[in-house]
Formats: C-alpha cells, structure tokens, sequence
C-alpha cells in the first residue's frame, strides 16, 4: 500500500477552499444587490421597500404594484403555474413603470441585470397615486 503525503495534498485543499469562499462572496454580492433593486422599485411604487424581502408579503405587494387581484398569491404556490404567473406579473410590472416587452424580457431572463435598472435607473411607476402629476 502506497503512503499518502498529506503536505502535497495541502494546495489544492486551500485553492478549493479559496474558490468556495470566493464563490459565497460573488454570490453573496449578487444577492445584496436584488434585494436593494427590489426595495427601491417598491419604494418609486409607493409601498414600504422592506416589504421586498418578507417571504410571501412581498408577493401580495408586487400584486399591489402591478394592480392584479389578490388571489393570485394562491397560484405562486403550484408548480409550473407559478413560472406562468411570474412572467405575467413581470410583464405587468414592465408595463406599471412604463416600459415595454423587451423590458419585460429582460426582467423574466435577465432579472440580475434588469431590476437595478429598473431600480436605480429614471424609470417611474405610471400606475396609481404614486404616479407623477401631469401639469
């Protein structure tokens, strides 16, 4: 039986560990930064920006947002519908800051790229009290 000798094996043990760490961070950064896009398209729509990151409330808000009933909420909860659901609400909430299909697109493949434009970019939320005033 061939002896192993650990010190060879050390290396590639803390490159590994380095990689998972690094991965964390990225991910980790990716995180932060849809939730701070998410929050601040809750708040140009009128509505509490913590409410983005509190499971299920943060779907009754975006129901909200994109004016659509609240009963939909029920269908967030069964499988492959709720794919459906979430590219119509998307779809709405394109329309609800006043951008198009392309947009929506965008939010549905690209939600990472997309959000913080639609956060932190000029767009404003077109659909109820919180729209601008028209002079």
């Amino acid at each position: 039986m061939e002896r192993v000798n650990l010190s060879e094996m050390q290396p590639a043990g803390a490159a590994a560990a380095g990689i998972g760490i690094g991965a964390m961070i990225f991910f980790a950064v990716i995180v932060i930064l849809i939730i701070a896009s998410m929050w601040k398209v809750y708040t140009k729509a009128g509505q509490p920006g913590w409410a983005a990151i509190v499971p299920i409330y943060n779907i009754v808000v975006l129901l909200q947002i994109v004016r659509k009933p609240l009963w939909w909420i029920v269908m967030f909860f069964i499988p492959i519908v709720n794919l459906i659901f979430v590219i119509l609400v998307y779809v709405e909430l394109a329309k609800a800051f006043g951008k198009g299909g392309g947009f929506a697109a965008g939010l549905i493949f690209l939600s990472v790229i997309f959000f913080p434009i639609l956060g932190f970019g000029s767009s404003q939320y077109v659909f109820g009290d919180a729209a601008p005033k028209a002079a």
